[in-house]
Order: C-alpha cells, then sequence, then structure tokens
C-alpha cells in the first residue's frame, strides 16, 4: 500500500499477461538464421522457365545470396536442353555478380530405378538431384515408389531428393529417410511446393511427415525454391515459417552455411 507498491489489479494483469506468455509455443518466437544458397533453380534451357542464368544470379546478388546452383530437367523432361548441354560446364562462368555458381541436373527417377542421365553426363556436373515428375514417371504405388527413389540415392552423384511431397506418387515417409540415411542423401523442402500446393497436392501434410523424420534421423535437408523465374530466387518464405512453426533442427539444414553446403554438394 505505500509509495512504489504495485496496486493490486495490475498485479493480476501482470499474472495474466506472463501466464500467457508462458504458454506461447516456443516455436512462435523462433528465428532460423538465413539462408545462404538456393541450389534448385531453373532458366529457360529447361524448356518450360522464364529466366537466363545471368539473371538468376543478378536475383541471387540481390537477395544476399552466396551460392546459386542452376540445375536444369534431365533428358526425360519435354523441351529440356540436349545433354551436351552439361558436357560444357568448363566454359560456364563460376562467379556472377559476386555469386558463387555451381552447375547441376534434376534428374528424373525413372520407373526402372535409375536416373534419366547417363553416367558420362552425370560425371560433368558439380551435383545432381534426383525427382519424381509425372511426364516421364508412372504411379506405380507407394512401396514402389519409395523403392525406385532410394535406388537413385545411391548414384554418388545424387546429393538430394527434389520435393519428394506430392500425393500424385505417394511414399513412405519412414522407409524414404530411412533410405536417405543410409546412403548420405538429403531430402528437400521445396518451397514452390508450399506455394503451389494444389499442383502438389498433400504436400504440406507431407512435410508435416516427412520433417519430423529427418530431425529423429538426423537425415539433412536442403531449402531450395525451385525457382522457373528470376523473382522467385532466393524466395524462402514460405519454406522458413514452415520450418519455425515445427521447430525444425537448423542443424540439420544444409543451405544455412556455405562450407557444410559444399563440403556436402562436392565431397
Amino acid at each position: 500500500k505505500g509509495r512504489g507498491a504495485i496496486p493490486a489489479f495490475l498485479t493480476c494483469i501482470s499474472v495474466a499477461v506472463c501466464d500467457k506468455i508462458s504458454k506461447t509455443p516456443e516455436r512462435n518466437m523462433y528465428h532460423m538464421k538465413p539462408f545462404i544458397a538456393d541450389c534448385h533453380t531453373h532458366t529457360i534451357l529447361s524448356g518450360h522457365a522464364f529466366g537466363t542464368i545471368r539473371e538468376l544470379a543478378a536475383e541471387a546478388a540481390a537477395r544476399k545470396l552466396k551460392i546459386l546452383g542452376v540445375t536444369e530437367h534431365g533428358p526425360g523432361i519435354p523441351g529440356t536442353c540436349d545433354p551436351i548441354y552439361f558436357r560444357n560446364f568448363v566454359d560456364a562462368p563460376r562467379n556472377l555478380y559476386g555469386v558463387e555458381m555451381l552447375y547441376g541436373s534434376e534428374t528424373n527417377v525413372l520407373n526402372s530405378g535409375e536416373v534419366d542421365l547417363d553416367e558420362r553426363h552425370l560425371s560433368m556436373l558439380d551435383y545432381a538431384i534426383a525427382g519424381i515428375h509425372g511426364l516421364c514417371y508412372e504411379d506405380v504405388g507407394i512401396v514402389k515408389n519409395t523403392d525406385n527413389v532410394i535406388s537413385c540415392m545411391q548414384h554418388h552423384k545424387v546429393k538430394f531428393i527434389s520435393h519428394p511431397d506430392a500425393d500424385t506418387h505417394p511414399m513412405d515417409y519412414k522407409a524414404l529417410v530411412e533410405g536417405a540415411k543410409e546412403y548420405g542423401c538429403a531430402l528437400e523442402l521445396n518451397n514452390s511446393s508450399l506455394r503451389k500446393p494444389k499442383l502438389r497436392p498433400g504436400c504440406v501434410d507431407n512435410y508435416k511427415v516427412m520433417l519430423p523424420l529427418c530431425m529423429e534421423y538426423g537425415v539433412p535437408v536442403i531449402v531450395n525454391t525451385d525457382a522457373h523465374d528470376p523473382s522467385q530466387v532466393g524466395d524462402f518464405s514460405l519454406a522458413r515459417a514452415f520450418l519455425e512453426d515445427i521447430g525444425f533442427d537448423e542443424n540439420l539444414i544444409l543451405n544455412n552455411d556455405a562450407d557444410k553446403l559444399k563440403a556436402f554438394l562436392l565431397g
């Protein structure tokens, strides 16, 4: 009651506010460190994208990325580049606008359990991605789909699996994560899938299954935009919010540290 004492009604309010704060999920106050690389992007050479290498790199520089990976589709996608393109990376620019450039391919998982780029051309890539695309893959059910993806993980150039998220080609996520762990392969969280969920049905719910399993098994995750237009490069906003919301362990994220990322992709 003396001078400086807190009135009773303010004490009640303070207790109520503190109680509310204490019950607020910790993940709401969790902010990840920035992603410094985008390693799954496409140019006009993929046949259905809308920018050049330099336009993608300029956007990467504007977004303060350190590394940009350009990964044209493999030959199974209609309209993509001829494999001869992958033979000439010796002439590709390795630094544009202060951004380190890497060159790979998003190869296609085939129903044979192989990727669609031959050994000669795979050897010329900095790294390969493997992913299922309905234009050159027929759904064969959850078990065989998963087996085919795991089979592609075994190639030493395949460093991560792109957008393993759609119900159109269902996956056994426990088996997928176990396979990634066994073969040292990463799994991708694809910002484009989250941006266009109608084209990737089930992607949100499937990531809610896959990502906790990655934490359980210690499987690395790479966050990419799958940009098909320069304006999309480096925009990880939906993926970042998703990871922060589930409290994902950022130590498992590859592209928040340049040295960690390059050791994984180029090793």
